[in-house]
């Protein structure tokens, strides 16, 4: 096994090994992986993040081994929270353009490293202090408005599947990043991310920050968003909008109907 990191702002990784396969997702600046397989200039990969596997072109992977994986794995990861910023390569001299998300691994003050080599980064990150240090009912309800505040970061960001920047977002790519600004980890996809957190069973009981998932015909859950609070959901769907929401699940006012129907809600914070 070897592993890898991205430095591209984004790096799509695709369902085959080939230009011409569906994207499934994509890895940002700062985010770790390992590679499983090499095929035709291509890499199998799992990524760290959310254990979600694909190919990527080998041309845009960087290796590390397995001592500096590992220390990039563990320590403290904030995210740039800036739509665009550029992080300074000192080793090298070059300027690395990042998008809103990315990651910041071993961030101390404006300084990290990485495979020996000296980066700055001088934009602001993501805070997840107040969430980690709620104690009391209250002080968690009052640091849980803070991912919704960060969901709104991302408002009319364009639909892309298997995306996960502000420039083109899934649905469940938008939850995953709103919780990764948090230091959170959701699984990939909104059947997986299903699976994580208690159960929540009225609407009447949610908190802002709480996750909504919504079915099929067939019973499959195929969307997710997050709830701002009882009677409002912010959720990627044509882009990043905000719907009203009641028992029955999403209801557009300008189409004067539902799109989505609600199967669960789950609190994972």
């Amino acid at each position: 096994m070897h592993f890898g990191i991205s430095l591209q702002s984004l790096v799509p990784v695709r369902s085959e090994a080939s230009h011409r396969s569906e994207m499934v997702t994509q890895l940002l600046f700062g985010e770790l992986y390992r590679v499983y397989d090499n095929n035709q200039g291509w890499q199998k990969i799992k990524t760290s993040q959310d254990n979600y596997e694909g190919w990527i072109d080998s041309r845009q992977s960087t290796p590390l081994d397995e001592q500096e994986f590992l220390r990039l794995f563990y320590a403290d990861t904030p995210c740039s929270l800036d739509l665009v910023q550029l992080v300074y390569n000192e080793t090298q001299k070059l300027l690395f353009p990042i998008l809103m998300g990315s990651s910041l691994p071993g961030l101390e003050g404006q300084f990290f490293t990485i495979n020996g080599e000296n980066y700055v980064f001088e934009g602001p990150v993501s805070d997840s202090t107040q969430l980690e240090e709620a104690g009391s009912l209250q002080e968690r309800l009052e640091a849980k408005k803070g991912i919704a505040e960060d969901a709104m970061l991302y408002l009319n960001s364009p639909y892309q599947w298997g995306g996960r920047s502000p420039f083109g977002i899934d649905c469940s790519g938008f939850a995953q990043m709103v919780y990764k600004l948090k230091k959170i980890k959701l699984l990939r996809d909104a059947s997986q991310q299903s699976t994580q957190g208690d159960v929540v069973n009225l609407l009447e009981e949610a908190e802002p920050g709480d996750l909504a998932f919504f079915d099929n015909e067939e019973g499959n859950i195929t969307h997710v968003g997050i709830l701002l609070d009882r009677f409002r959901v912010i959720h990627a769907s044509g882009r990043v909008r905000i719907d009203s929401i009641d028992h029955e699940g999403i209801f557009d006012e300008k189409l004067g109907k539902y799109t989505h129907r609600l199967r669960l809600m789950k609190r994972i914070v």
